[in-house]
């Protein structure tokens, strides 16, 4: 089949994201200017760049009253900083909860019980038992086409890794069973991993 976005799609469900998968999950914490913590996942998350480490992630809806879309991206305006949690197998429950719609100046972490501990770079709380996290400064926020699309962008400035997840030297994501987003209410997570050399 094919069809054109603009004209919509004879399926049941948008076909996009599951195509687009599966995506790492943000799992994105961030303080807001009257110190109320928040966290929420965002599955269009990546990456960027290696020197100096960068990542973003997008924000696709709008919550009532809140400018620039949700509470994440406007306690990052405010606060110009946000750590990226990665979510684990184990935290899929939790992570999952801190998903729900809840009124502005919602305390996530305690609403869905998740443990916190404060971040060393920049003023936020991370999830303490994450296999990963990245402390990040936001770089830019771009407003993206369409209606409450917004782009973050951070420079990494510290990374936790679990020990537990450390083994021979390296982060095995094996270990730390990553969580990925496929389409409609499906996910996957990393049970086993395989290399390919690349070409000279």
């Amino acid at each position: 089949m094919f069809y054109q976005p603009n004209d919509g799609y004879s399926l049941p469900h948008n076909p996009f994201s599951a195509i687009v998968s599966p995506r790492p999950i943000g799992w994105i914490s961030t303080r807001g200017a009257n110190g109320v913590d928040n966290l929420a996942p965002y599955s269009f998350f990546n990456a960027i760049a290696y020197e100096p480490p960068q990542v973003m992630f997008a924000s696709t809806a709008q919550k009532p009253g809140r400018h620039m879309g949700k509470d994440s991206v406007a306690n990052i305006d405010e606060t110009g900083v946000f750590c990226v949690n990665i979510v684990s197998y184990a935290m899929r429950d939790a992570m999952n909860a801190t998903s729900a719609s809840n009124p502005p100046g919602e305390d996530e972490f305690s609403h869905a019980d998740i443990a916190r501990v404060e971040c060393e770079t920049i003023a936020c709380a991370k999830v303490a038992n994450a296999p990963a996290a990245l402390e990040c400064k936001v770089t830019q926020i771009i407003t993206l086409a369409g209606e409450h699309n917004f782009m973050v962008m951070g420079e990494v400035t510290g990374v936790h890794l679990h020990d537990d997840c450390v083994v021979d030297g390296i982060y095995d994501v094996t270990k730390a069973q990553h969580l990925a987003r496929l389409g409609y209410r499906d996910y996957v997570h990393v049970k086993e991993v395989f290399s390919l050399t690349r070409p000279e």
